[in-house]
């Protein structure tokens, strides 16, 4: 267990200044392995500057920072730099629960201070973290005076790629009415005008760049826009409705800003940077969460054969609830999620929180004490579901009756929701008037997180959906155990109202959305083409492909959607959904590329069996399959799921192979993904 520290003191009190304004001598901070140098200095006008090269290749250009005030001079020109202590540490941490049990946090550390040239003197620092795989920063105000209560109204953190002309992105549109659901692009650089986080950068030298950010709590989330020419991107802060980006005060710190870097695209995968910009655990012992697998009253509501709200077709009645508590119970499953329970859903919820939802008024054909009597009985847990449609004040007004009412019938896992626009929070302001905020905005940043802890104190985790984008505080709060933050399945069911995911976007989730943290995508849809193949509305893959997604799209819990009925069709296949774990303890990305194919292997927690999943996108690709990740002198069985010889998600979805041999580590299994295809394979130890 690696466990060093080191810290350097450079300059004195905060509140030196300057005031004969000069160019500065550029201050340098590398990564360990030297192979990853940030350069930062102020430009004739004392505008703050840096740049970050990778292997002796400049990858952000010379770029700007700063902040802007509503009331203070702003700290953007007219500063000059000076150093204040560089440190470093090469420590290891545990996951409770995660794709890799030990993780390694090794960087390089350097603060240093922006200082305006004139009266009135003041004050802001940078702090930088240079890891191995690429580079955070944060701003952070320190006491000064008598300054409190401060207000950001811009930041003019910029990222310049060099060589953009042949620089492509893969990324989706920000400040996007429907948030971060909608589909991914790859476009040139020149092409982004506004663009949501994680974006991925690939340059024609191979090397893979990622923008996104860290430890997002008392902040407001960014979108990037495009600037200036040459173009430049960025950060654009998610302003309260008043107009102001952050409500703080002395000292404050921003979210952290993070520059993954990789020399290969499946490098890019491997990183732990997100995890590691964000403070420890702060709730203790949470062995009281257990990773697991997850069926429901859900997929039968975006197949349109039954509502959440009450009907002759309502889905969430005790007979059908029952029904697949009983599934649950057959085949080994942890929970079974309800929605549309409540009273609140025959109204139009899709309108900024125009139904005031009941979180303890079931409907009169859902009875929570005798199903979740019938849950107990039969080793499963009913997973609860709060949807606000967008109505954050009335979920706050009565959030602790809320929380209570599933305690009492021992449900601690909660999938939240927030159906609404995307500046469509409500809140109300100290008057009492109803003002509509950003998902991504400081107050819903403050807000998601306070569910969280209240959650925590009942021993209850959560999974959030339609919510604010995952910066990796899971770490901080091992009770938020997942969260859409993107585009799921749902978008591939008859309901889905502006057409199905096409065959290349769960491997574009790889590149992107997965760099964050789990996502619960719902995989594992057998019903392929529900009526037949000729349906616009259909999953876009192969059988094998949604099984590799239980591997290749990480999350604690796993759904697994699908009726009863259509899994049994396929037993064979099923049984892989059976038999997979949703906690690891190492996973590694083996191979892959951006737009093409993705090869993980994941090892089980307290176990020496692996899991490899493969998927590919809209075209058909050969894989070698290296098995030099396993312990080397060991046998193993190869349960492999792959596509068959005619295999294409198009016309042949359902052509699948099973088939078992016998393996070591010295052995490479030739195997072929078909056009949304994939592959799934457990390795048994024996």
């Amino acid at each position: 267990m690696r466990n060093t520290h080191a810290n350097t003191t450079i300059a004195g009190h905060f509140g030196h200044v300057n005031h004969h304004f000069a160019i500065a001598e550029d201050i340098t901070v590398s990564s360990p392995t030297g192979r990853i140098v940030v350069n930062l200095r102020t430009n004739g006008a004392g505008i703050p500057r840096y740049r970050i090269d990778f292997n002796g290749k400049a990858v952000i250009r010379d770029s700007q920072l700063g902040l802007e005030y509503r009331e203070l001079p702003n700290m953007t020109e007219g500063v000059s730099i000076r150093e204040l202590a560089r440190s470093s540490a090469d420590n290891e941490w545990q996951q409770p629960w995660g794709e890799r049990r030990d993780v390694r946090d090794h960087y390089n550390e350097l603060l240093i201070a922006l200082e305006r040239t004139a009266l009135p003197a003041q004050q802001l620092n940078l702090r930088f973290r240079v890891f191995n795989d690429g580079v955070g920063f944060r701003y952070e105000m320190p006491a000064q005076g008598d300054l409190g209560a401060v207000d950001v109204v811009g930041e003019l953190t910029e990222f310049g790629f060099v060589d953009q002309r042949d620089v492509t992105a893969l990324y989706i549109r920000g400040e996007d009415r429907d948030r971060y659901e909608t589909l991914y692009e790859s476009v040139p650089y020149e092409a982004i005008h506004t663009a949501a986080t994680p974006i991925t950068f690939k340059r024609p030298d191979g090397i893979v760049v990622s923008l996104h950010e860290a430890a997002l709590v008392d902040w407001a989330g960014y979108t990037l826009i495009s600037h200036s020419n040459p173009k430049t991107l960025r950060t654009r802060l998610a302003p309260w409705s008043d107009g102001t980006a952050v409500k703080t005060a002395v000292p404050f710190k921003s979210s952290w800003r993070t520059v993954q870097i990789a020399d290969s695209d499946v490098g890019l995968l491997n990183s732990d940077l997100i995890l590691n910009l964000n403070e420890p655990n702060k709730l203790g012992d949470v062995s009281w969460f257990k990773p697991g697998k997850y069926t429901g009253i859900w997929w039968e509501m975006h197949r349109q054969e039954y509502t959440w709200g009450a009907s002759d077709k309502h889905g969430a009645t005790n007979e059908r609830v029952k029904g697949r508590i009983d599934f649950a119970a057959d085949y080994g499953f942890d929970g079974v999620l309800v929605e549309g329970w409540n009273v609140g859903w025959d109204g139009d919820w899709w309108s900024n929180g125009g139904v005031d939802f009941s979180f303890t008024e079931t409907y009169p054909d859902f009875d929570m004490p005798m199903l979740s009597t019938y849950a107990a009985e039969r080793g499963v847990r009913i997973i609860g579901h709060h949807e606000t449609s967008g109505n954050v004040a009335l979920y706050n007004a009565t959030l602790d009756e809320a929380l209570d009412y599933y305690t009492k019938y021992d449900v601690n896992l909660i999938k939240t929701g927030y159906v609404a626009w995307s500046k469509g929070l409500r809140r109300l302001d100290d008057k009492g008037f109803p003002r509509y905020e950003w998902h991504d905005g400081q107050w819903a940043a403050q807000e998601y997180i306070r569910v969280v802890l209240e959650a925590a104190e009942r021993k209850i985790s959560i999974n959030t959906h339609e919510s604010i984008k995952d910066t990796g505080l899971r770490r901080t709060y091992p009770n938020w155990v997942s969260r859409e933050s993107a585009r799921g399945m749902e978008y591939s069911s008859v309901g889905a109202a502006d057409g199905v995911n096409p065959p290349d976007h769960d491997l574009n989730l790889v590149f992107t959305r997965m760099l964050s943290g789990p996502m619960d995508y719902t995989p594992g849809i057998f019903d392929l083409t529900y009526r037949d193949l000729e349906t616009p509305a259909r999953v876009k893959s192969t059988l094998a492909h949604q099984l590799a997604l239980y591997v290749v799209l990480y999350s604690p819990i796993q759904m697994v959607p699908d009726y009863r009925e259509h899994y049994e069709r396929y037993p064979d296949a099923f049984q892989f959904v059976l038999d997979v774990p949703t906690d690891w303890e190492e996973s590694i990305a083996l191979d892959g590329a951006i737009g093409d194919y993705v090869v993980y292997a994941r090892q089980e927690r307290d176990s020496k069996d692996w899991y490899v999943g493969a998927i590919s996108g809209n075209n058909a690709h050969d894989t070698k399959l290296s098995l030099n990740f396993l312990e080397q002198g060991a046998s193993y069985t190869a349960q492999i799921y792959r596509d068959g010889e005619k295999a294409h998600w198009e016309n042949t979805p359902f052509d699948y192979i099973v088939e078992t041999r016998e393996v070591t580590s010295a052995d490479t299994l030739n195997l072929r993904l078909a056009a949304g295809g994939g592959f799934a394979i457990r390795l048994h130890e024996h």
